[in-house]
């Protein structure tokens, strides 16, 4: 979705998801590199480089480094989830931005939303399949 905002200058936005995570993301094609998440940098926010490196791999493999000022506000999740839910925010951006980059983003498995969620707990069981210790006698 390509969006004007009041100082018009357009954006082109995505919303990705992981786990309980929900990052809205919004590409600003500008020279900058900054990568704002939700009000800080996204090195004060995001402190561990494998995070980073998370967010950044859908620019790597589009070969659109260099090219977009990306805002983001993530909510729920952990840590990890959210920083996934940031790089599936981009990618969808991204294809929003220009559709012949899909192929390539599909083949690393970005356009995909990850399903897997926690299962949840069974009554009568400890954890969702983890039952009571049998005792014999």
């Amino acid at each position: 979705m390509v969006v004007q905002t009041e100082a018009q200058q357009q954006y082109f936005y995505g919303t990705g998801k992981r786990k309980c995570a929900i990052a809205k993301v919004r590409l600003y094609p500008d020279d900058g590199t900054a990568i704002i998440v939700n009000g800080k940098p996204m090195e004060e926010y995001f402190n561990w480089l494998p995070w980073q490196s998370t967010i950044r791999e859908a620019f790597v493999i589009s070969d659109t480094v260099g090219r977009f000022r990306v805002m983001a506000q993530v909510i729920g999740g952990g840590v990890n989830a959210q920083a996934e839910a940031i790089r599936h925010g981009i990618t969808r951006a991204l294809v929003t931005f220009d559709s012949d980059l899909k192929p390539s983003l599909r083949r690393a498995g970005f356009i995909t939303r990850d399903a897997r969620v926690k299962e949840s707990k069974k009554y009568g069981l400890k954890r969702a399949r983890r039952a009571p210790q049998y005792t014999k006698r």
